[in-house]
């Protein structure tokens, strides 16, 4: 554990000294977020904060390369790292060219698909899946799959990205939970194909604490889509490491629900943005428009729209996001029913928060008539 922490404290430290440096270059560059009609700041704003993410990335896999401890990541994933890196690469550049210049959509896409290509030719890809025992996949089946599952995340990160810290919050609250299980396997367990998992996650946590800072409510940088799509493929990056590479059948026993762990997990841990992303796919196409045009009409605009403020809309997203992915990770060390007790509760609390705004018009509106 202590290694994980301190490769995480590195990738914090280093992303949160290279963030003014980004934001520096962004300004002289040009490149800003203008503010647009669909937008919540009120003021252009820097982007570029993806660059700081990248070296806080580069700075933790340093150190862990240097950690005798961490050999079992590097001995064991040596195809794994260049593959992962590359992506990260391939995927920073064109967050680069987008915030910058701006992309069309599908143009980006076909970057994404690059990026997510070169990771699986290189070995981060879904080997089977935990159905009817364990479905091991054909090669151009999983590398088919493991595209389609980064480009979810990837653009499932970008569209949440819409309020100071909402993004950067998200994935490290899904984070720390997704690095409690792959912890639990690659440690605890002895599952050395769970230990770049366990470190990429450890690093998400780390870039994204270095990042808050500078993008909480009113943020002085945003991630950009430099940041957003680097978050998204390293989330992708864990999940298939873990998920897609982990033999379920070598699990079983105890309180693990190796059947259903290796489902539930990824989708607890995302489950806002995906979300967000289903709904925003669903609500455009409905309406004859581009998947990717973009609208006012996301969950945290809804939130605010109810009379959060920004700062508690993000809160709130930030809980339910803890709810969902704290609950899937503790039915691997505990009973199942405290598990759903936990996520009953926890759910109740948020909706009550969320909704607060709402019921206390209503309240007030009766007052007044009984008045």
């Amino acid at each position: 554990m202590r290694e994980y922490l301190l490769c995480l404290a590195a990738a914090a430290a280093v992303t949160y000294l290279t963030t003014p440096l980004a934001r520096a270059l962004a300004l002289r560059w040009g490149a800003m977020a203008e503010v647009r009609d669909r937008d919540v700041h009120d003021t252009p704003t820097p982007r570029l904060g993806g660059l700081a993410m990248l070296a806080g990335l580069l700075a933790g896999m340093l150190l862990a390369s240097k950690l005798p401890q961490m050999g079992a990541v590097f001995g064991d994933n040596d195809n794994l790292i260049p593959a992962l890196l590359s992506g990260a690469g391939i995927i920073v550049v064109l967050g680069l060219i987008d915030d910058r210049w701006g992309l069309a959509a599908p143009t980006k896409l076909a970057g994404q698909v690059l990026a997510a290509s070169v990771m699986a030719v290189q070995g981060i890809t879904i080997i089977w899946l935990p159905f009817g025992g364990t479905l091991v996949l054909d090669p151009v089946t999983s590398v088919l799959l493991t595209v389609l599952v980064v480009l979810v995340c990837i653009n499932a990160i970008n569209m949440v990205d819409g309020l100071d810290g909402l993004a950067a919050g998200i994935v490290a609250v899904a984070s720390m939970a997704f690095f409690a299980y792959s912890y639990l396997l690659s440690v605890e367990i002895g599952f050395e194909r769970a230990t770049l998992a366990t470190l990429v996650s450890a690093l998400l946590v780390g870039i994204c604490l270095g990042f808050l800072p500078y993008n909480s409510y009113r943020a002085r940088i945003f991630m950009g889509d430099t940041g957003s799509m680097l978050l998204g493929l390293l989330m992708a990056a864990s999940i298939i490491t873990l998920s897609g590479q982990i033999d379920p059948a070598a699990i079983e026993g105890g309180t693990l629900l190796p059947a259903l762990i290796p489902i539930i997990l990824p989708l607890a841990v995302l489950v806002l943005p995906l979300l967000d992303l289903g709904l925003a796919v669903l609500r455009r196409t409905r309406k004859g428009r581009s998947p990717f045009a973009p609208d006012k009409q996301h969950l945290h605009h809804r939130l605010l729209e109810m009379g959060h403020s920004q700062r508690r809309t993000v809160v709130l997203m930030y809980g339910w996001t803890a709810v969902v992915a704290g609950t899937a990770v503790a039915l691997a060390f505990i009973p199942v029913a405290y598990a759903l007790l936990m996520l009953v509760l926890g759910t109740l609390a948020v909706a009550y928060a969320a909704l607060r705004p709402r019921l206390s018009r209503l309240f007030a509106g009766r007052s007044k008539s009984a008045a």
